[in-house]
């Protein structure tokens, strides 16, 4: 029988069961509408925020407005995922995966429904951060679930299509968007259906062997922060997964989604209406820049295990660096930036299926849930300061959205100084 290592010559599918197949697809579904939560808002911030700063009648300094109190409302979001990743991530280590799951699904449901009913800026930061919670608990927990699940041949495979499964969570943000146009609320009525979610999950994941192990052995160790920072090891492997992520999701947030407003700058300045151009450029984000994003998400858990996670990484970030300027300066119509946004959007966000592979291989069983959710969630909060420089930066005046795009684009070099002390997990089995 050929040995369980990346080097194995069968295909990586070849010999998954039925039931890792089935846990695949849970932590998909549940990532999807995670990533919906978090795309939803993007996609109708611009909307949103119209409706509840109409009490400002200057066109200009609204859209500073919008702008800074857009960046601050995804501030909030990074700081209520990593409260949740945190709370929900040592639960799951203490007391399964399943009943965590569930827990974090019907947080980002409920708070999510209930922004249909918002009215003030403070009620919109305030659901958001709870939504977050929810999302940034799910997300550690799956990501658990699936390395530990599949062998190891198969792990870097799977965790990548577990990440790159956010694409359809975009896609359908950016259909809904478009299809509720300026009626922003009722796209939030659309984060109540995840729920229906925990039906199947309560029915069909079981709690990993190796988790079940650890947890007989010294329960009090499950999921103990206190583990997690006073082992040098442990401790080197969160650190650096922190920073590692906080580099992705403050140039993600930051960057990553700033070309939908580039779309309708340059849509306006052709003539288009705003509104015109509002719908043109959620389809020029949500669905020709994702689109790309897909790509390289799931490119990236091949490129993992044929390179190494610290290869791929540098080309991730290397690549990302090199495509902002070129987005921003290159195209001088709407069709040419739609030529170049899948490239944008594959370098960007590829290195982000990287952290579904890479993290929960730095920890052992009883703190697994509990590592990957610090190195996720923490450098959330890490990115979040990022935000708010960012909401600043584009309200200067005398600097344009390019400008400011190019200068935060200098974020991903960051990357690259991480990773040179990353340690390299390829071909190599989840510590026990």
């Amino acid at each position: 029988m050929a040995q369980d290592s990346e080097t194995d010559n069968r295909k990586w599918y070849q010999g998954i069961t039925r039931y890792q197949w089935i846990i695949l697809i849970i932590a998909c579904a549940g990532w999807i509408f995670d990533v919906y939560e978090g795309q939803i808002f993007n996609i109708t911030r611009g909307d949103m925020l119209d409706d509840l700063l109409s009490g400002i009648t200057d066109e200009t300094e609204r859209k500073a407005e919008v702008d800074k109190w857009g960046d601050w409302f995804l501030a909030a979001f990074l700081l209520g995922g990593t409260a949740g990743g945190l709370l929900f991530g040592t639960l799951a280590d203490r007391f399964g995966r399943r009943p965590i799951m569930i827990l974090t699904i019907l947080t980002y449901s409920a708070f999510s429904g209930l922004t249909y009913f918002a009215t003030d800026l403070w009620q919109v930061a305030t659901l958001r951060f709870f939504v977050a919670m929810g999302v940034g608990g799910e997300w550690a927990v799956a990501a658990s679930l699936v390395a530990e699940v599949f062998p190891k041949r198969a792990r870097t495979h799977a965790s990548g299509i577990f990440h790159a499964s956010s694409v359809v969570g975009t896609w359908i943000a950016a259909l809904a968007g478009m299809a509720v146009g300026a009626q922003w609320r009722y796209a939030y009525l659309i984060g109540i259906l995840p729920a229906l979610l925990v039906v199947w999950v309560r029915a069909s994941v079981k709690e990993p062997e190796g988790w079940k192990k650890a947890v007989r052995k010294d329960s009090k160790k499950a999921g103990s922060f206190g583990d997690l920072l006073g082992n040098s090891r442990w401790r080197r492997h969160a650190l650096l997964g922190m920073s590692l992520a906080a580099v992705g999701l403050a140039s993600f947030w930051a960057v990553g989604v700033a070309t939908q407003g580039l779309a309708k700058d340059m849509l306006v300045a052709e003539g288009h209406t705003a509104e015109q151009a509002s719908q043109e450029a959620k389809f020029a984000y949500g669905i020709v820049q994702t689109t790309g994003a897909g790509i390289g998400l799931l490119a990236f858990g091949p490129l993992c295990a044929r390179l190494g996670r610290r290869k791929a990484f540098v080309f991730g970030h290397v690549g990302a660096f090199l495509i902002v300027p070129i987005t921003c300066y290159g195209p001088q119509t709407y069709e040419q930036l739609l030529f170049i946004l899948p490239l944008f959007g594959f370098f960007t966000l590829c290195m982000h299926a990287g952290y579904a592979v890479y993290f929960p291989e730095l920890f052992p069983n009883h703190l697994r849930a509990t590592g990957t959710s610090f190195c996720f969630n923490v450098g959330r909060i890490m990115a979040a300061p990022m935000l708010l420089i960012s909401g600043m930066v584009k309200a200067i005046e005398g600097i344009d959205s390019k400008q400011a795009l190019t200068l935060l684009g200098t974020t991903f070099l960051l990357g690259l100084v991480v990773v040179a002390f990353l340690p390299e997990t390829k071909g190599q089995d989840l510590p026990e």
